[in-house]
């Protein structure tokens, strides 16, 4: 897997250009349809790459003019994901501004704080800690009960994990990062709080393997966790 850049943070004005009017017919559809549309479905109607499509979405959920839902389903497989657009906020406040706090207290860690990376993904780990159920005294869970589990974690944050097996081991592709622009901006710090939070959740299950290292946007929608073996320091604890 790459590692190459690419952050789509300084596009060209004419690519921009083109990229604000995609995503303006991406919103009128959506306007159009009250019950929501999948990918797939907005590609054809925009008749655009899917994965361009899945950009487009994320740049919206983040300016917060498009929701994403995930459909419970009846039968095995992954859940299907449908967007529907937001009503535009009022004029009183009755928004809050989170991706701006965000934004906020990110370029503050990553300008004010010394070491800003490791100290991030120390406030990961705090928090992957919280975040997860600890097992019983001196029970160790095992692989694919923490995998799961993992997962489940980071589908609650937005990010609709996926494991896949890759010719290195086990990797999770997380393709709908839920604060995308500010990672762009400030990758140091956001994306080391995400690994830190893997590994801190891993850590407090006493899991066998943990989150060894995160490639974020090797696509403009995907980063990629490689998981591998824990040290036995991480897994101890009563």
């Amino acid at each position: 897997m790459s590692s190459v850049d690419h952050s789509l943070s300084d596009e060209p004005p004419q690519v921009g250009s083109r990229a604000g009017a995609s995503r303006l017919r991406i919103l009128q559809i959506l306007r159009q349809e009250a019950e929501g549309l999948g990918v797939q479905e907005l590609a054809a109607q925009v008749g655009l790459h899917a994965n361009t499509v899945r950009f487009h979405l994320d740049r919206l959920v983040a300016e917060g003019g498009v929701a994403r839902h995930v459909e419970e389903r009846t039968e095995p497989g992954r859940p299907r994901l449908t967007f529907t657009a937001v009503g535009r906020p009022g004029t009183h406040g009755d928004k809050r501004s989170y991706r701006l706090l965000a934004a906020i207290l990110a370029s503050f860690v990553s300008g004010s704080v010394p070491k800003p990376t490791e100290a991030a993904r120390e406030a990961g780990r705090t928090w992957g800690h919280y975040l997860t159920e600890r097992p019983g005294p001196y029970r160790h869970t095992d692989e694919g009960e923490s995998i799961s589990e993992l997962l489940r974690i980071l589908d609650d944050i937005g990010f609709v994990p996926e494991l896949v097996q890759s010719d290195t081991g086990q990797e999770i592709w997380l393709r709908h990062c839920p604060f995308l622009e500010v990672a762009e901006a400030h990758r140091d710090v956001v994306c080391a709080v995400h690994l830190g939070l893997m590994q801190g959740a891993m850590a407090e299950m006493r899991a066998p393997l943990t989150a060894k290292r995160l490639e974020p946007f090797v696509e403009p929608s995907l980063c990629v966790a490689t998981m591998g073996e824990a040290s036995s320091s991480s897994r101890r604890g009563g």
